[in-house]
């Protein structure tokens, strides 16, 4: 992918979280990208494909990441799931635009092919992050548990964290137009409480 192309998807990325994907037309996103239509059709040819590709360039490096810590024998069961916290928590709160596009698209676009896209990237990865837990539950290090409510629990608190960006502005006393002083402030909690949820979750001497 081109320097060029990048730029008009992050260009659409945040005209997508600020106003929809119904809302913003392809006229909007080649203003706010600085080119011309002709250039978007050349690259993309459609708004919709412009969407495909936007997930694609966003997940992408998830899913290359968790493969790799799953193919590295190096690393224990626990730093496989530190890695994985860290992954997540970095990814969606520094690219929270983004993940507040899926979550609104999968609730409101007509498009199956975008929902059946978007769905099957979230499985994609869900089944490697299964794999990690397996392998610790094989090593007789993690508990048998919940594989889906354990995930999905999760991925609810860091999604529950960006949508409710306000909220924690509010409580923590942040501005929030201060997006770097939130993120500086939250990743770092986010992360030491996830790990010791998973700590006390997994742990096989918790086994009952």
């Amino acid at each position: 992918m081109t320097d060029k192309q990048i730029h008009i998807l992050e260009a659409a990325e945040q005209l997508f979280a600020d106003k929809g994907f119904e809302g913003t037309s392809v006229r909007d996103i080649a203003g706010k990208a600085g080119v011309n239509l002709a250039m978007i059709s050349y690259y993309f040819g459609s708004k919709e494909n412009l969407m495909d590709a936007l997930i694609e360039y966003r997940s992408g490096y998830t899913r290359g990441i968790l493969e790799e810590l799953n193919a590295d024998k190096t690393l224990s069961p626990w730093d496989k799931i530190d890695r994985l916290i860290d992954l997540y928590v970095d990814k969606i709160l520094n690219h929270y635009k983004f993940h507040r596009i899926m979550t609104q698209h999968l609730a409101t676009t007509q498009s199956d092919v975008i929902r059946e896209k978007i769905t099957e990237i979230k499985a994609r990865n869900f089944e490697q992050i299964k794999k990690i837990i397996t392998e610790g539950q094989r090593k007789k290090v993690f508990r048998k548990i919940d594989m889906e409510l354990t995930i999905g629990t999760v991925m609810g608190a860091i999604a529950q964290v960006t949508s409710s960006r306000a909220l924690y502005c509010k409580l923590l006393n942040i501005n929030i137009e201060e997006d770097e002083v939130y993120r500086k402030k939250m990743i770092p909690k986010l992360k030491t409480h996830l790990k010791q949820l998973l700590k006390a979750h997994l742990d096989i001497s918790n086994q009952e």
